[in-house]
C-alpha cells in the first residue's frame, strides 16, 4: 500500500500530481496487478452484517425532513431510454429544477442525466438553474465499442454542454485480468473530458458491480478507478438485474475513505439503480455519515442515481408537513 500522504482532499493540479507520486503503482500490468491483488480481502460476511445494522438506524421528525431534502439534492434525475425525446428531457429538467410546483422550498436535484445526443436540449433547459448536466457516454450501457468510439461519445457529449461524464468499464476486460487496459481506458476518458479552455466535466466511473461477481473485485476496481483519475465511483447502470446494494455500496465508500487517507484525494460516491424509495436513501445516508463521515453528506460528493425515488422522497416530504399521504397523482409520472 502506498504511505500516507495528506489528509487533506486534493483536486485539480494537485491531485494529479499526487497520482502522478503513485505511478510505480500503474508502471506496468504486474505491477498493477500485485497491488490490486495485495489489497485486503473483504470480509463478506462482516460487510453484509455492517450493512445490514447501519441499515436499522431510526431517522425521526426533524432530522428525517433535512435527511430528506439532503436526499433530492443528491439526485441525479435519469432518463436513459430508445423513447427519449426533447419534449421529454425538457420536462425532465423542469422537474428537476422544481420537483414540486406548489412548494418552492423543496431543493433542486443535483443534475439531470441523459444520452448524449440530449445534452444540448437539456443544457438549454436548465440555464441558470445551476443543475448539472450529466451524460452518459462509451457507449453505454454494455461498453461493448472500440477505445475511439467511446472517446468520441465523450467528446461529443462534453462539446454538446455536459458537465459530467458517466462512463462505463470494459467489465470484460477486467474479469479477464487486464486490469492496466482498463486503466487506461478510464485514463483516455479522463483527458477526453477537457474543454478547450482548459476546464473539464467530472468523470463518473461506472463498474455494474452485479457483473463483477465477487466483493474484492469491487473493492480492486474501486481502487483502480480512483487510481486512473476517476471523479466519483458508480455501482451501475440501472440496466441489470442487481444493481446498486448496501453492502457494495458501503464496500465503495470504505474504499474512497481510504483512498483519501493514502492518497489525500477525494472521490465522490453514486450508487444507482433499484434505490426507490426514500427509506431505502435514508438508510444509504446514514451509511454515509457513518462511514466517511460529513465530508461527504453533500452533492458535491456523493449522488443517487435515480428516476423513481424522487417522487416517494415528495410524497413523504408532504406526510411530514400535512400529517397525511398524498394520491398517487401528486406526483408527475416521468
Amino acid at each position: 500500500m502506498p504511505t500516507a500522504i495528506s489528509e487533506v482532499p486534493a483536486s485539480g493540479n494537485e491531485a494529479a500530481g499526487r497520482l502522478a507520486s503513485m505511478a510505480d503503482v500503474t508502471a506496468s500490468d504486474g505491477a498493477l496487478r500485485r497491488f490490486l491483488h495485495g489489497l485486503p480481502g473483504v470480509d463478506a460476511v462482516g460487510l453484509q452484517a455492517r450493512a445490514a445494522a447501519l441499515g436499522t438506524r431510526s431517522i425521526k421528525t426533524t432530522a428525517k425532513a433535512y435527511a430528506i431534502d439532503l436526499a433530492i439534492s443528491m439526485i441525479d434525475l435519469t432518463t436513459l431510454e430508445g423513447a427519449d425525446t426533447p419534449g421529454k428531457v425538457r420536462a425532465l429538467c423542469a422537474k428537476g429544477i422544481h420537483p414540486d410546483p406548489t412548494d418552492r422550498s423543496v431543493p433542486k436535484v443535483a443534475a439531470i442525466c441523459v444520452y448524449p445526443d440530449m445534452v444540448a436540449t437539456a443544457k438549454e433547459a436548465l440555464a441558470g438553474s445551476g443543475i448539472h448536466v450529466a451524460s452518459v457516454a462509451t457507449a453505454f450501457p454494455a461498453g461493448r465499442a472500440a477505445l475511439p468510439v467511446k472517446l468520441a461519445d465523450t467528446r461529443d457529449a462534453v462539446a454538446a454542454g455536459a458537465d459530467e461524464i458517466d462512463m462505463v468499464i470494459d467489465r470484460g476486460a477486467f474479469l479477464s485480468g487486464r486490469y492496466l487496459d482498463v486503466f487506461e481506458e478510464i485514463k483516455a476518458v479522463k483527458e477526453a473530458c477537457v474543454r478547450p479552455d482548459g476546464t473539464a466535466a467530472h468523470l463518473k466511473v461506472i463498474f455494474e458491480t452485479g457483473e463483477l461477481q465477487t466483493y474484492d473485485n469491487v473493492r480492486r476496481v474501486s481502487w483502480l478507478a480512483m487510481l486512473a483519475g476517476a471523479d466519483f465511483i458508480k455501482t451501475s447502470t440501472g440496466k441489470v438485474a442487481v444493481n446498486a446494494t448496501p453492502p457494495v455500496t458501503l464496500l465503495m465508500l470504505e474504499a474512497v475513505r481510504d483512498f483519501r487517507a493514502q492518497a489525500g484525494i477525494q472521490v465522490g460516491v453514486k450508487p444507482a439503480g433499484g434505490i426507490r424509495t426514500t427509506k431505502d436513501a435514508l438508510k444509504y445516508l446514514v451509511m454515509v455519515n457513518e462511514t466517511v463521515g460529513e465530508d461527504w453528506l453533500n452533492a458535491d460528493w456523493f449522488r443517487f442515481g435515480a428516476s423513481s425515488l424522487l417522487n416517494d422522497l415528495l410524497m413523504q416530504r408532504q406526510k411530514l408537513s400535512t400529517g397525511r399521504y398524498s394520491g398517487p397523482d401528486y406526483v408527475t409520472v416521468d
